[in-house]
């Protein structure tokens, strides 16, 4: 049996509605083969319960969770010994998606007994961790006011999120930055109203959208738009889905295994796994090769 200790974020998006879920999910888990401690205590607080969790010695953390948790926890277990796995509860589980996790969370929990160990690569801003993408501009006023109300539910939450959508498109301004990275000759200054910082690149492909094959290529992935018009939205989006995103004009893409991004600003709101922070400039990204051990159903 392999010994685990489990942690649920109650506040997760899979889990509203759902009171009966977290049972099954501990009972799948325990049907797979895990020697289980589960972390129930600390009410809602999911930062006392994830210290809870790490407090104990088991070697494997098992996560229920959005990316944003997950990323809480990665950044306590990374460079050391123990094990991370994700049982995806979130709403896009970017990283549960990358590692071949089934999304349904009980299909998750059975199909973890079976995952083997692999180390991948973790992003870093400022200190602050990312296992996924870090973003700067008009994504993330979008982000923001998705979290606000994604709880809520109803129409009047959609057409709050969908406002918030059209003016961020219509109204956000340009940001003027300066990107440098090592061994440059000289910076990139520009524009743009998007930038994501993703740790190792996205495949194109079709029906592949936002998903990377490679976890631990130990390379930071900048990919930015000058536009981020309503039109031109729609247009990557289809691209995306048809696999042909890359060959736009207007998406460039650099690589670098550390990348500083300056600005005007002295603080910038950047998302990284969809959790926002105020961050001061310039913005100094870095990546861990292969710094955080996890489960994964995907072959290295």
């Amino acid at each position: 049996m392999r010994r685990a200790v489990l942690v649920m974020n109650e506040r997760a998006g899979t889990l509203a509605g759902r009171p009966d879920l977290p049972a099954l999910i501990e009972a799948a888990l325990r049907r797979a083969g895990f020697d289980l401690t589960v972390i129930r205590e600390h009410g809602e607080d999911i930062a006392a319960r994830l210290e809870a969790a790490i407090a104990t010695d088991a070697p494997i953390v098992l996560v229920g969770g959005g990316d944003g948790t997950i990323r809480g926890v990665a950044a306590r277990l990374a460079g050391t010994d123990r094990v991370l796995g994700v049982i995806p509860l979130g709403t896009l589980n970017l990283l549960a998606r990358d590692l071949g996790v089934p999304l349904d969370p009980l299909a998750a929990a059975e199909a973890l007994a079976t995952a083997e160990t692999r180390p991948i690569d973790v992003g870093e801003v400022n200190g602050q961790v990312f296992l996924c993408q870090s973003v700067i501009g008009v994504p993330n006023t979008i982000g923001r006011t998705r979290q606000r109300f994604r709880r809520k539910g109803g129409l009047y939450a959609v057409m709050r999120v969908a406002m918030a959508v059209l003016r961020a498109l219509l109204r956000q301004r340009p940001m003027r930055l300066m990107v440098n990275a090592p061994g440059w000759v000289k910076p990139w200054r520009l524009w743009t109203r998007a930038m994501s910082i993703v740790n190792n690149g996205y495949e194109e492909g079709t029906g592949l959208m936002f998903h990377r094959s490679r976890l631990d290529s130990g390379t930071l992935y900048l990919y930015v738009s000058r536009n981020f018009s309503i039109g031109w939205t729609a247009k990557m989006m289809i691209a995306m889905a048809l696999g042909m995103w890359k060959r736009s004009s207007e998406i460039h893409i650099l690589t670098s295994p550390a990348f500083a991004i300056h600005s005007r600003r002295k603080r910038l709101l950047v998302m990284n796994d969809g959790e926002g922070s105020v961050l001061r400039t310039p913005l100094q990204y870095a990546l861990r090769p292969r710094a955080l051990r996890v489960l994964s159903l995907r072959p290295a």
